[in-house]
Formats: C-alpha cells, sequence, structure tokens
C-alpha cells in the first residue's frame, strides 16, 4: 500500500469545495479537507506533495482519439497554420526539405498532416505532379487537416495502386477507398514500432492531465491486434499509462458478429466510434440535406444506410455492448436516426435508451432531431475545438455551408439543456489533446446562445468520458472520498469561480462552488504539474 498527501492547494471537489488538501491511499482518494488536519497526517504518509496553491482536480477523458494517427502525424510533417504553413509553398518547400535530406535509396513514403486550403492565397492543395518535383520522386501522402482527404504524389499513387479505386483524382486528391488505400502504404508501421508509437501519443496525453482516452479504431486506422496491445499494455494502473478505452468501427449484422469481436478484442467497450456514417466538412464528404455553398450540387456521401446502421444496433445490443457512429452532416444524422428507431422498433425503444448508444460529433443537430435523440437515449462525443477552429462568421463552416447553417453548429447549450450526456474530445490529431483548450472552446462558443459554463464543460471532459463509457459507476470523474484517484495537478494564474455562462468571473468561492482555472480569453493556459491514474503518476513536472 503507498500513501501521497497533496496538501497547501485547492482541491476541486463538489463534496468538499473548500478542501486544501487530499490524501490517497492505495489508488482512492481516502481523505480531504482542511490544511490543519493535513499537518497531523505527514508523518504517516509515503510522499507528501505541496502544492504551494495549485489545484488539484479531477483528471481528464479525452474521449475522441487516434494514437496511432497521432503518434505518427507528431513523426510527420507538421503542415498546420499553427506551425508557419500558410500556403501551397510552404507545403512544397516542406516536402523538398524532407526529400534533400533523404539518404540515397531511401524510399520511405513523406508524410505530412495538418493542411487547410480554405485561408490559403491559392485556395487549393497542391497537385500530383507538384508533390513528385517537390519530393524528386519520392512517394508523398498529405492528408488534410480532418484526415477525411489527402494528396499524394504520382510515386505513391502508384505504389498503392491508387489510379482507377473509388475517390482517385488525377491531381492527386483522394477519399474514400483510395484514401484508405494510401494510407495503408503511407503510414505502414512496423511491429517492432507499433508499440513505441502508441507510447509516444500517450505521453503527450498524460502531460496534458489525461488519465484516460478513448482509442476511436478502426480498419483504415489500425488493426485489430494493435487494438489488443493497446488494451492490453494500458489495462494495469501500473503500467504508469493512461487507460485506453476501446472502440473499434466493424460493422455488425447479427448478434454473433458482435459477440465474436468482442471475444476477440478482450476488454473492448464498445463497437463503432469511426464507423463513419459521413465524412467531413472540410474535405466536402460530410451527407448535408441541402448542397455545399462553395460546391452548388455536391450534398457529400452517405456511407451506411438505415438498414445497415438499424442491423449494427440491433447486433450490439443483444451482444450487451454499445454502439457509436461518426457523424458530421445533417442528411447523415436523419439517416442515424432513422436506423435507430428501426431498431427501437425491434427491440424497443426501452432496450435501446438503456444500451448507451453514443453518437461522435454530430454537429448539425435541429429541434427534431434533438427530440429523437433524447428519446433513444444516445449519448453524445463532441468536439468544442472544431468550433474553435472553424466557426465564426469567417470561418471553414461558414464557407462551406453558409453562415445560416453555420450558425446552428455544435449546439452544446441545447444539448446540454436537454439533459443528452455529453463527453469531449479532441479527435486527435485532428485538433491536439489540449483538453482545456477544448473546456474553454465550449465556454466561448462562436454563437453565445450555444456556450455553456466552464464547469459544466469541464465535467464533460472529465466525468463525461467515464459516463460514456459506461465507467462512471467507481465514482471516477469526480475527487470524493471512495473515488479512485484519476487527478491532475495544475497551476493556474487564478483560480475562479465563472458567475455566469458567458463572461462574468469572481475568485470568490460563493455558495461553495470548486474554483476552477481562468479561462477567459487572454488567460494563460494552466500549466500541468502532475498527472494520476488511480494512485500512479503518469506524468510528473512538479520538480
Amino acid at each position: 500500500m503507498s500513501s501521497t498527501l497533496y496538501r497547501h492547494g485547492v482541491v476541486h471537489s463538489p463534496a468538499d469545495p473548500f478542501a486544501e488538501a487530499l490524501l490517497v491511499e492505495d489508488g482512492t482518494v481516502a481523505w480531504m479537507g482542511s490544511d490543519d488536519t493535513a499537518d497531523g497526517l505527514v508523518a504517516g504518509v509515503d510522499e507528501v506533495v505541496e502544492l504551494d496553491g495549485a489545484l488539484v482536480a479531477p483528471a481528464f477523458v479525452d474521449a475522441h482519439v487516434h494514437l496511432l494517427e497521432t503518434a505518427l502525424a507528431s513523426a510527420g510533417l507538421d503542415l498546420t497554420a499553427e506551425n508557419g504553413v500558410r500556403g501551397l509553398g510552404d507545403v512544397l518547400d516542406a516536402v523538398a526539405s524532407v526529400a534533400a535530406a533523404r539518404a540515397p535509396g531511401d524510399r520511405r513514403p513523406v508524410h505530412g498532416t495538418g493542411w487547410d486550403e480554405g485561408t490559403w492565397p491559392e485556395g487549393r492543395p497542391p497537385t500530383a505532379a507538384e508533390l513528385d518535383a517537390a519530393g524528386q520522386g519520392l512517394p508523398v501522402y498529405l492528408a488534410r487537416v480532418d484526415v477525411h482527404s489527402a494528396v499524394v504524389s504520382g510515386a505513391l499513387a502508384d505504389l498503392a495502386g491508387l489510379r482507377g479505386l473509388p475517390g482517385w483524382s488525377d491531381d492527386g486528391r483522394v477519399v474514400g477507398a483510395a484514401h484508405h488505400a494510401a494510407r495503408d502504404v503511407a503510414l505502414a508501421v512496423a511491429d517492432d514500432e507499433r508499440e513505441a508509437s502508441y507510447r509516444s501519443a500517450l505521453a503527450q496525453a498524460a502531460a496534458a492531465g489525461v488519465a484516460a482516452v478513448h482509442e476511436q479504431s478502426a480498419p483504415h486506422v489500425d488493426t485489430r491486434a494493435g487494438l489488443r496491445r493497446l488494451l492490453a499494455m494500458t489495462a494495469d494502473p501500473a503500467s504508469a499509462l493512461p487507460l485506453v478505452v476501446g472502440y473499434r468501427a466493424e460493422p455488425c449484422v447479427t448478434a454473433d458478429d458482435a459477440r465474436a469481436l468482442l471475444a476477440d478484442v478482450p476488454g473492448l467497450t464498445g463497437i463503432g466510434g469511426d464507423l463513419n456514417v459521413d465524412g467531413s466538412l472540410g474535405s466536402r464528404t460530410a451527407a448535408l440535406r441541402h448542397p455545399y455553398a462553395d460546391a452548388p450540387g455536391v450534398t457529400g456521401t452517405l456511407h451506411m444506410t438505415a438498414e445497415q446502421i438499424a442491423n449494427h444496433v440491433t447486433a450490439v445490443t443483444r451482444a450487451g455492448s454499445h454502439a457509436a457512429f461518426h457523424v458530421i452532416g445533417d442528411r447523415a444524422l436523419d439517416e442515424l436516426l432513422l436506423g435507430l428507431r428501426a431498431a427501437a422498433d425491434v427491440e424497443g425503444t426501452a432496450a435501446i435508451a438503456a444500451a448507451g448508444h453514443r453518437v461522435e460529433h454530430a454537429e448539425m443537430i435541429d429541434a427534431h432531431s434533438l427530440a429523437q435523440i433524447v428519446l433513444l437515449g444516445l449519448r453524445l462525443s463532441v468536439q468544442p475545438a472544431f468550433d474553435a477552429a472553424w466557426g465564426g462568421p469567417d470561418g471553414m463552416y461558414a464557407r462551406r455551408v453558409g453562415p445560416g447553417r453555420a450558425a446552428a453548429m455544435n449546439p452544446f447549450a441545447d444539448l446540454a439543456a436537454a439533459g443528452v450526456p455529453l463527453a469531449l474530445g479532441s479527435d486527435a490529431p485532428v485538433t491536439p489533446l489540449d483538453p482545456w483548450a477544448g473546456v474553454r472552446a465550449a465556454a466561448a462558443h462562436h454563437e453565445p446562445d450555444q456556450r455553456i459554463s466552464v464547469r459544466a464543460a469541464f465535467r464533460a471532459a472529465t466525468r463525461g468520458g467515464w459516463r460514456l463509457a459506461g465507467l462512471d459507476h467507481t465514482g471516477a470523474g469526480e475527487l470524493r472520498v471512495g473515488a479512485p484517484a484519476h487527478l491532475a495537478v495544475w497551476r493556474a494564474e487564478h483560480l475562479v469561480v465563472q458567475a455566469s455562462r458567458t463572461s462574468a468571473w469572481s475568485a470568490d468561492a460563493r455558495a461553495g462552488s470548486p474554483l476552477l482555472p481562468d479561462l477567459s480569453p487572454h488567460a494563460p493556459a494552466p500549466r500541468c504539474l502532475r498527472t494520476v491514474r488511480a494512485g500512479v503518476v503518469l506524468h510528473d513536472a512538479l520538480g
């Protein structure tokens, strides 16, 4: 048995909003209270952490990540605007630099992630011919920021046999089947490198105060064997890694299909996740009721029919698990809800609601869809960082669907008011593993009417992740006596209470509201000093 006493700080706990100290024993919160009492416990513990005013709070859960892709993106070219990529020339220069540094005979594919042509002066990505020239004939694969499309060089197209596949364009742009085939070649990982990649991504998560992630595995992203390895290597807190909550996106037709998958991947939490009903708005593959504003006649692509959705939901429900679906556009959500209603006709609405099926993203929700979401007991994994990146009157969403439709996207306040269970995720590598940025984005939605309080967003980013996975029965996601010690320690310039969901802030913990870092627009981001899972330290910067 080990014990750690955290004292002389601030503990974020609804059970004791004035707590200054916390004791962890054998992976569990054993006590919370005042510094005066804590001082009397010092002699009997193994470790004493002097917080010096730091905040101890529940650790984050990122409810939607792709760990292998995150690690590969970190190892490849960073083509984001945040990294200084502002146009076509910057991309070609980056590829040329890699090619120039390669040893003769090194034909490994060049890969990069994060380009977004929407704000570039050229308004377009590079072509296959331009990539061939910049890359000196090397295979090149560059994923768009949403990772639902890419551009490739002619050499990569030849290597992967892309020409003629569905989703291939002669200018080198790939979507759908052609994109998946390109990824299989460009992002191939040797078995001896796979675990190191997982550990790299999990270390990023731990350094951001994340004690658990929901891995959205799929055949076009990673292998079943890879998911099995991830679940096995993180199952025990003694691994000193964040917990991986596993989802596998393989469609099932019968309950036997679902049971076979659950048996083949021990510890699997749900069947789905990146089970794509449609694509993305940035790549114009999200399925819309009405055409894209910047591409008349284009309405995106449905990858699943209501019948396939109904079969999958029925199969997974009967197998005792829950399903999850990637949905972006309103037409895709219509199809999903049609399939779920068909499953409810067979299994009963109560059985479907009790299963806790979930929807990933669901960015375009109107009042009629929201009513069905509530009726069917759906749980939503949402990404506020998407609104921060692409919302607003001048953002990518407004360009793709027009300002009217864009203003109604990501209705977090409507969802919260309707009682829909919410969890926050990053969709890393689409947006960074930065949970405070997600909380801040939810509280600063471009549409003021859709903002939620920092406290509500923080709860969705902590306890919400455990709830969506059906793992909140242990008290995970809150700091209270008897709960698992999943926590993070933060250094923040100011700890405050948000007096309303708009803009008023106070350092007075009135009405017993636990304090949180100041996340007003220009406040500096909190810095993670330690991340702990069930008492085991995953990340430590206290020294």
